[in-house]
């Protein structure tokens, strides 16, 4: 009886060896390599107008014999896989005012921001301060946006203006902004369908409360190498001039190109 035993126990160890033996291992688990630590944006555009909320700024209406140079640059510091601290800044270039820029010669306005974005699931929660320098004043601005990574690529933001010092003209007040990206690959072409709807409060563009723009555009993105892309795009604006009450024009066409540079 004993070697019975002993002989079955022998039997279903080698059993179960064979049955080992022939399972492949299970892989490796791997991480997937989070982003570098410090990335960047060198954007240099030409635009045809400067519009800031649906703002036609220098009054530039159907006419696109004027165009503005708009460089950018943003960096990003990554420090986890989905929170992100940022800074950046935008100038606005032209020889609108090149008598009395207080900025240097030609340069009318200079911006600089800070801010963070959290990522969660498809969620990305950005909220940035920003102050716009032009014509011896400074804006001091607050953004919260809200972005979901989908088919539409809707988002919401939320756009505060605060301490205004001398330029009270307008006052302070509030943007809400909602809007689309829907976003497609044509070949190496990124194309992009942005559409947008805001909501001022009174007195902010100088008008009553209420729909403040509308607009809708294209976007086409050309890689030309791995860091360098071209960009060009049409939008049309259709603004309430209630509310935004220093356009010359309700409706009129943005035209941009230029160059991306990323790091």
């Amino acid at each position: 009886m004993l070697n019975k035993c002993l002989l079955a126990t022998s039997v279903l160890s080698l059993t179960s060896g064979a049955l080992l033996a022939g399972t492949p291992p299970a892989p490796p688990v791997e991480t997937p390599p989070g982003p570098p630590l410090v990335t960047g944006t060198l954007s240099l555009l030409m635009d045809s107008h400067f519009v800031s909320y649906g703002q036609d700024i220098w009054r530039a209406g159907q006419s696109w014999e004027d165009p503005l140079f708009h460089p950018s640059l943003a960096v990003n510091f990554n420090l986890t896989s989905n929170f992100t601290f940022f800074v950046g800044t935008w100038m606005d270039i032209n020889d609108n005012l090149e008598s009395n820029s207080t900025l240097g010669n030609r340069v009318q306005e200079i911006d600089v921001w800070a801010g963070m974005s959290y990522t969660m699931d498809k969620f990305k929660f950005t909220l940035i301060n920003q102050y716009w320098n032009y014509g011896g004043n400074t804006e001091k601005i607050i953004d919260f946006r809200v972005d979901y990574s989908g088919m539409l690529n809707p988002y919401l933001l939320l756009h505060g203006r605060f301490d205004r010092g001398a330029a009270e003209a307008f006052g302070e007040g509030v943007v809400v902004q909602v809007g689309i990206n829907p976003t497609t690959k044509c070949g190496p072409v990124t194309l992009a369908a942005p559409i947008a709807l805001s909501y001022d409060t009174h007195n902010y563009h100088g008008g009553q409360a209420g729909f403040g723009f509308a607009s809708a555009g294209l976007n086409a993105t050309l890689p030309v190498s791995k860091h360098v892309a071209l960009t060009a795009s049409v939008d049309y604006f259709y603004t309430n001039d209630n509310v935004i009450v220093t356009n010359p024009d309700e409706g009129f066409i943005r035209g941009r190109a230029g160059v991306v540079i990323t790091f």
